[in-house]
């Protein structure tokens, strides 16, 4: 199944992007090292651990630079936060013209025939790499976008997506360069999230033999693959999804995006009907 092709509207917005990448790096002062040479004025070429003759200010002391490098930070940060709040007026206005319809729509209410759950990572942003609109996606993101059967936030999320928005689609998405993914192959103590990331250690446990073959980027790659396929697995284990599924033909999907090319893959997903019945059975409970 082509997801970009579940809804009409394709002409993603180029203001969004724009906003994204004035987010993008921060700045920092450079300054030279000790050990290089400034030219203080005209005649004189000296080392900064010493003074010009024509110079009329000190060299600045270690404290200083730390003191000035981090004022240049902090600048630098709130000159793209400003930036940003900036190129929000002007998507909102070209948002208006393009589409004069959209947002007093969404002012109403919302109707989204997608329920999203993805990695929390920057540069994985649901709507613009779908081509969609404000409107289109109901998401939810995580580390390494993690299915917990007990956990809240996931669960709230898809009990309001699939029972009150009545979303027709439900996709998980892992992606390729996954830092949480990584850090599962990884063996280095990462406080909160070493619980949180259990399920993808778990994973690596059962595939150990098949991950240890395959290159560093390949093991990522595979370990976001058996993630995203155990997150539909636990997806369908949900009483409401099974309803859904049963009742009104809810289809679930699983998709890997590539941060390199942009290109979104899709991930054998399909649950057999006697699979389907058999979780009924287990899982459904009575209202």
């Amino acid at each position: 199944m082509n997801i970009t092709r579940l809804l009409p509207r394709s002409n993603a917005l180029s203001s969004p992007t724009a906003v994204a990448r004035a987010f993008r790096g921060r700045g920092a002062g450079v300054y030279p090292s000790s050990s290089q040479t400034v030219h203080m004025c005209p005649t004189s070429t000296v080392s900064l651990m010493h003074r010009s003759p024509c110079s009329t200010s000190a060299p600045l002391r270690s404290s200083q630079k730390s003191e000035a490098q981090t004022s240049a930070n902090n600048d630098s940060l709130s000159d793209k936060f400003s930036a940003a709040l900036a190129k929000n007026k002007e998507w909102a206005a070209k948002c208006s013209q393009e589409h004069p319809e959209l947002l007093p729509t969404l002012a109403v209410g919302q109707h989204p025939e997608i329920l999203w759950i993805g990695c929390s990572d920057s540069r994985c942003p649901e709507t613009t790499i779908l081509g969609l609109l404000p409107g289109d996606v109901f998401t939810h993101r995580n580390i390494a976008n993690v299915i917990h059967p007990a956990d809240l936030s996931s669960g709230a999320v898809i009990e309001y997506a699939v029972r009150h928005l009545r979303v027709k689609h439900v996709v998980i998405c892992g992606h390729t360069k996954c830092g949480g993914v990584a850090a599962a192959l990884g063996n280095k103590g990462l406080g909160i999230l070493d619980p949180w990331l259990i399920p993808l250690r778990q994973l690596r446990e059962q595939h150990l033999a098949d991950l240890q073959s395959l290159s560093d980027d390949e093991a990522v790659v595979k370990l976001a693959e058996l993630n995203v396929k155990e997150g539909l697995k636990a997806l369908t284990q949900k009483s409401v999804v099974l309803e859904a599924m049963q009742e009104r033909g809810l289809q679930v999907h699983g998709l890997i995006y590539d941060v390199g090319s942009g290109v979104l893959r899709e991930l054998d997903a399909a649950v057999p009907e006697d699979a389907i019945k058999a979780r009924l059975t287990s899982f459904k409970t009575d209202a």
